[in-house]
C-alpha cells in the first residue's frame, strides 16, 4: 500500500493521492451501508433509505476494483530490483501483521455489536472478547458475520486478498520477466484510443459471464472466485501499467471521452434496470456493468494523472494516515452508530455526526497515538521510526579540513 521505494523525483503523486481518496470513499461507503435500505450489514439504521441504493451501486461497481488496480501500480514500483522472497517478506509483514492485530483487537467490537443487535450475543464486551479470542465455543448461527468460523476479519478482507495477489505475482516473477510476460505487458500498455477504453473490459466480461451466477461475493477468500477474477485482473492491469509512462499519457488524453462514455453507460444501465422492474441479469446487463467499471476507472486514472500528479502539501500526511484509517474506520462507524442510535437525532443530523465522529476518531487515534508510539506503527502497517542520526561533532579549535567536503 506504499510506493515509498520510488526515488522522490519519480514519485507518482497521483497514485498516492488516488490511494488516499479511494480509501476515503471506502469510509463514506461503509457509513452509507448503515443507512441504505434492503442491503444487509452489521447494523442497520431505523432511518434506512431506498434512494441511497443507486448512488451506492454506482460507487460499488468500481470502488474496490480501483483500489486493487492502484495496489497493483504500487507493486509495479516496489518490485523493481526485488526478488520473489524479498517481495513476500516485505509485503507479508506489512499486510498480515495488521490483519492479525486487527482481527484480535479492532474487529471484535463489530462482531459484538452485531451479535447483541441480533439478540444472539449477551451484553458484556469483556466476556465476548474472551470467548471470541479463545474460539473455544461455537457461536449461534448468524450471530455475526463470520460466526461460523468463530472469528472474523470483516472489512479487513482486503488485506489477505491483496497479499494473495501479491504472492501470486511474486511467485511468478520469472514468468512476468520472461519474453512472453514482457510481450503481454507491452501489448496492454500499447493499447491506444478506443482499444484502451474497450479491450480491458473483455476479460472482466468473460469472468462475469462464467462465474457471477455460480459464485456470489463472500469475502471468505476460498470460494470468492468471481470477485477474485475481477480484482486480480485489475491488480495485474495496475502491475503492468506501473512504471510505463505512455499508457498514463493516453489515459490522460482520453479522460474526457472515458468520463462521457462512463456516464452514458451507467445511465443506460439505470434505465434498463429500472425498466426491468426487478433483478437484471444476462449478457446485456453484464456488458454494461463491466464496461462502466473499466470506463469509470479509466476516467479516474486519466483525470488523476492530469490534476493530482503534483506534491500536494497534504500527501505526506495522507500517505502515513491511510492505512491506520482503513484499519480503524469500520469499528469506529459501528461504535458511533451504537452511541447515536438511542438519541434519535433524525435522518440528517445523525448521518452527519456519524461521519464526523468516524473521521475525528480516525484522526485522533492515528495522529495522537499510532504514529507517535513506535511499537504500534507496524501493527497498523506503518514502518518503524528510525532514530535520528547523530550530528557530527564540530572540528576542534585550530583544525582545518583539507577538503571543503570533509
Amino acid at each position: 500500500m506504499n510506493i515509498a521505494a520510488n526515488p522522490p523525483c519519480h514519485r507518482r503523486h497521483d497514485i498516492d493521492a488516488l490511494r488516499a481518496l479511494a480509501f476515503l470513499f471506502v469510509i463514506l461507503y461503509h457509513a452509507g451501508m448503515y443507512y441504505v435500505a434492503d442491503w444487509p450489514w452489521h447494523l442497520k439504521s431505523p432511518h434506512a433509505a431506498e434512494w441511497l441504493q443507486w448512488p451506492m451501486r454506482i460507487l460499488n461497481l468500481w470502488r474496490m476494483d480501483l483500489v486493487f488496480l492502484v495496489s497493483g501500480v504500487s507493486l509495479g514500483f516496489l518490485s523493481r530490483g526485488q526478488g520473489t522472497w524479498g517481495l513476500l517478506r516485505s509485503r507479508g509483514l506489512r499486510l498480515m501483521l495488521p490483519l492479525a492485530f486487527g482481527m484480535a483487537v479492532i474487529v471484535p467490537y463489530q462482531a459484538y455489536a452485531q451479535g447483541v443487535a441480533n439478540g444472539l450475543v449477551a451484553p458484556g464486551f469483556g466476556a465476548f472478547v474472551l470467548r471470541y479470542l479463545s474460539m473455544a465455543e461455537p457461536w449461534p448461527k448468524r450471530a455475526f458475520d463470520g460466526a461460523e468460523f468463530g472469528i472474523t476479519w470483516n472489512h479487513l478482507w482486503y488485506l489477505p486478498y491483496l497479499f494473495t495477489y501479491t504472492a501470486l505475482v511474486a511467485l511468478t516473477l520469472p514468468l512476468w520477466n520472461s519474453a512472453a510476460g514482457q510481450w503481454l505487458r507491452r501489448g496492454f500498455n500499447g493499447l491506444r484510443g478506443w482499444k484502451l477504453l474497450m479491450l480491458p473490459a473483455v476479460p472482466l466480461l468473460v469472468f462475469t459471464t462464467l462465474l457471477a451466477s455460480r459464485f456470489p461475493p463472500t469475502h471468505n477468500l476460498v470460494r470468492d472466485f468471481h470477485l477474485h477474477s475481477l480484482y486480480f485482473t485489475m491488480f495485474l492491469y495496475g502491475y503492468w501499467m506501473g512504471v510505463d509512462t505512455d499508457v498514463w499519457r493516453e489515459l490522460e488524453r482520453l479522460r474526457r471521452v472515458s468520463l462521457a462514455l462512463a456516464v452514458a453507460v451507467i445511465a443506460a444501465l439505470i434505465a434498463l434496470r429500472t425498466g426491468a422492474m426487478g433483478p437484471a441479469s444476462g449478457l446485456p446487463m453484464d456488458t454494461l456493468r463491466v464496461l462502466y467499471l473499466w470506463l469509470a476507472v479509466a476516467a479516474i486514472l486519466g483525470h488523476a494523472h492530469s490534476h493530482l500528479n503534483r506534491p500536494w502539501p497534504w500527501l505526506r500526511w495522507a500517505n502515513e494516515s491511510v492505512y491506520p484509517w482503513y484499519v480503524l474506520h469500520q469499528t469506529l462507524i459501528i461504535a458511533a452508530a451504537s452511541a447515536l442510535a438511542p438519541l434519535a437525532l433524525g435522518p440528517v443530523l445523525e448521518p452527519a455526526l456519524l461521519v464526523a465522529l468516524t473521521v475525528f476518531g480516525c484522526w485522533a487515534l492515528t495522529d495522537g497515538l499510532i504514529r507517535r508510539v513506535n511499537w504500534l506503527r507496524p501493527l497498523f502497517g506503518l514502518k518503524l521510526r528510525q532514530p535520528a542520526s547523530p550530528q557530527p561533532l564540530p572540528p576542534e579549535p585550530g583544525w582545518r579540513s583539507p577538503s571543503p567536503r570533509a
